[in-house]
């Protein structure tokens, strides 16, 4: 059977790719900051699931995560849906710091353990959710798109250590457009997916172990866009 641990599961997309990856035989370590929600989930599937309940801004990353891995008896896949953000255009430096302890630092820490376990074992598949926001700088959520950017930059950086290790390790950028969760904020959002959409669509993502991933797909058309619009009028928008 094989093992996965989803950082950031309590709720939304994280919630549903758990209930997928138990429908297809993995057993999955499920963690969270809100502890009565993973038990609702552990108590729906008990031989499935696992649970650490924790905060990855305030707590040690790397000790929890070697423990649920313990316990779980080995690790295939880790998944990081974890993230915030918040529209800020006034620039409260609360906000800011907010988003960039947990999209920053805790990613940090998360994805550097996962890849150190995964070299050390010779194998592994990391997943984690970027934003299609880290394409491009935002005047209402500055913190949030660049934090973003660093995300994808990241993660492009541990491919390139991955190829240069000649291991089967994986590491997949998923990059989300408008999904009806509580972090989708903001007026005139269009393409909305339901969670389940998108949980089914990153599971398809990760089965075929892709570098990159748009959900939904439409939303590749506009990465593509925004990519190559000339700064002077994205800096009008």
């Amino acid at each position: 059977m094989k093992k996965a641990i989803i950082v950031g599961a309590s709720s939304g997309i994280g919630n549903e790719l758990a209930k997928i990856l138990v429908e297809n035989g993995y057993k999955v370590g499920i963690t969270g900051r809100r502890k009565p929600e993973l038990e609702k989930m552990r108590e729906s599937r008990p031989e499935s699931y696992l649970i650490s309940s924790f905060d990855c801004t305030t707590e040690n990353n790397t000790e929890k995560l070697t423990d649920l891995t313990n316990k779980l008896g080995g690790l295939d896949l880790l998944i990081l849906s974890s993230g915030t953000g918040d529209l800020n255009e006034k620039l409260n430096y609360e906000i800011e710091n907010k988003t960039n302890l947990l999209n920053v630092n805790a990613f940090t820490e998360i994805v550097d353990w996962t890849f150190n376990y995964f070299e050390k074992e010779g194998k592994g598949h990391l997943a984690a959710i970027s934003s299609i926001a880290g394409i491009r700088g935002s005047r209402m959520a500055p913190a949030y798109n660049a934090s973003k950017a660093y995300q994808i930059n990241y993660l492009e950086g541990l491919r390139q250590k991955s190829t240069k290790t000649k291991k089967p390790i994986y590491v997949t950028d998923i990059r989300p457009g408008f999904v009806d969760t509580d972090m989708a904020k903001g007026e005139g959002q269009f393409w909305v997916a339901t969670k389940e959409k998108a949980a089914q669509q990153i599971f398809k993502i990760i089965k075929r172990k892709k570098s990159v991933g748009y959900v939904t797909k439409r939303w590749r058309l506009i990465a593509g866009i925004l990519k190559r619009l000339p700064s002077g009028i994205y800096r009008r928008m």
